[in-house]
C-alpha cells in the first residue's frame, strides 16, 4: 500500500497547485524539479507537513540523505500525531528507532484510505490468503489436540474489513472485533458476522476484555504492523479460557529480532516468536513458514503460529 498526500490541501491555492506539479513530475521522474517545486510549495504554506513528507520522499530517492532527514523532521514536526509516517521513513534512513515507529494515526490513515478496495486489492492483486491459511492452521491445532474445533467467543485482534471473520464465522458462535480504522470498521459492520465492533487499539481493546473470557484469539497479518509482540501475547494469554487459542500470522526474515521491511512491515524472526509466545506462558502447538501474499509477484515469507493456553 502506498502513502497518499494527495488527497489533502494545505488552504491555499497556489501551495496546492506547485504540490500537484511537483506530484507530476516525481511520477514522470524529474527528482529536481519535483524538489523545487515542492520547496516552492514550502515557501507559501511552511507548516504542511504532506509537503515536507514528499520532499523527503523526493530527496532520498536522489540519495540526498540529509536533506531527506532533515525533511521528514519537519514534517514529523508539524504533525506530531505522525498519520504520514515519517518516523518510518526515518527509521528506514537509520536515525529513528524501529520499534517506536509505527505511530497508531499512520495505520489508521493507510488504513482509512485503503478501505473502499481493500478486499478487491488484497484478494486480486497480492494473491491474499492469511485468513484461510489461519483457520487451516487452527483447524489442524484441533485435530492434534482431539478437542472439537468449534469457539464459543473469538476476539478477531485487527479485524479490518472482517475477511478473517468471513472464514471463521463457521466456527464461532460469538466473535468481536477491533481496528484503528474507522473506515475499515463501517464496512466489517455491514457484513454482519461481529457481535460487537471496537475503533483502537489492540492492547486497549484486550485490556477491556475480562480474564478468561475468549477461546480463540485471532490475528491475520496484523501483527506486522507492531514491532514488540510480546505485550499482545501476553494480554491474549490473559483473556484465553484454559485450553483456548491464540492463532496468528507474521512476515519473517533469516536474522535475528525484528526488522522493518520495505513496505513498511515489520518482519519477526522466528526465534523471537517463539521467545514471544512462551514467554506469554502459552505452548506451541503449530509452526509453519507460509506465505499470506504476493509482492512483485513474489511470496512474502511469513510464519503461522497457533498456541495453547494449558
Amino acid at each position: 500500500m502506498q502513502r497518499s498526500t494527495t488527497s489533502r490541501s494545505s488552504g491555499d491555492l497556489l501551495a496546492d497547485r506547485r504540490y500537484d506539479y511537483a506530484m507530476f513530475a516525481r511520477a514522470e521522474g524529474d527528482l529536481p524539479a519535483a524538489a523545487d517545486l515542492l520547496a516552492q510549495t514550502l515557501e507559501i504554506v511552511p507548516r504542511w507537513a504532506p509537503a515536507w513528507f514528499a520532499l523527503g520522499e523526493v530527496e532520498a530517492a536522489q540519495g540526498r540523505r540529509d536533506e531527506a532527514i532533515a525533511a521528514f523532521r519537519e514534517a514529523l514536526a508539524q504533525d506530531p500525531s505522525d498519520a504520514l509516517g515519517a518516523a518510518l521513513a526515518l527509521a528506514r534512513l537509520g536515525v529513528a528507532d524501529i520499534a517506536a515507529a509505527m505511530a497508531p494515526a499512520y495505520v489508521a490513515a493507510l488504513f482509512d484510505q485503503y478501505a473502499p478496495r481493500f478486499d478487491s486489492a488484497l484478494r486480486a492483486g497480492l494473491a491474499y490468503r492469511g485468513p484461510e491459511i489461519l483457520h487451516d492452521a487452527v483447524a489442524r491445532s484441533c485435530a492434534m489436540r482431539g478437542r472439537d474445533g468449534t469457539f464459543t467467543r473469538m476476539l478477531d485482534l485487527g479485524c479490518g474489513t472482517g475477511l478473517a471473520a468471513e472464514v471463521f464465522a463457521p466456527r464461532v458462535e460469538v466473535m468481536d472485533g477491533v481496528d484503528l480504522s474507522p473506515r475499515m470498521i463501517d464496512i466489517a459492520r455491514q457484513k454482519g458476522i461481529y457481535r460487537d465492533l471496537a475503533v483502537g487499539d489492540l492492547a486497549g481493546f484486550l485490556g477491556q476484555q475480562h480474564a478468561a473470557s475468549a477461546d480463540l484469539v485471532a490475528a491475520a497479518d496484523v501483527f506486522v504492523y507492531l514491532a514488540d509482540l510480546a505485550p499482545i501475547a501476553r494480554d491474549s494469554a490473559r483473556v484465553l479460557v484454559p485450553g483456548g487459542l491464540l492463532a496468528f500470522t507474521v512476515e519473517t526474515h533469516p536474522g535475528e529480532g525484528v526488522v522493518l521491511g520495505a513496505g513498511l512491515r515489520y518482519a519477526h524472526a522466528e526465534a523471537l516468536v517463539r521467545a514471544v509466545v512462551t514467554g506469554a506462558g502459552l505452548d506451541i502447538l503449530l509452526l509453519e513458514a507460509v506465505s499470506t501474499r504476493n509482492e512483485a509477484d513474489r511470496p512474502v515469507p511469513g510464519l503461522v503460529v497457533v498456541a495453547g493456553r494449558a
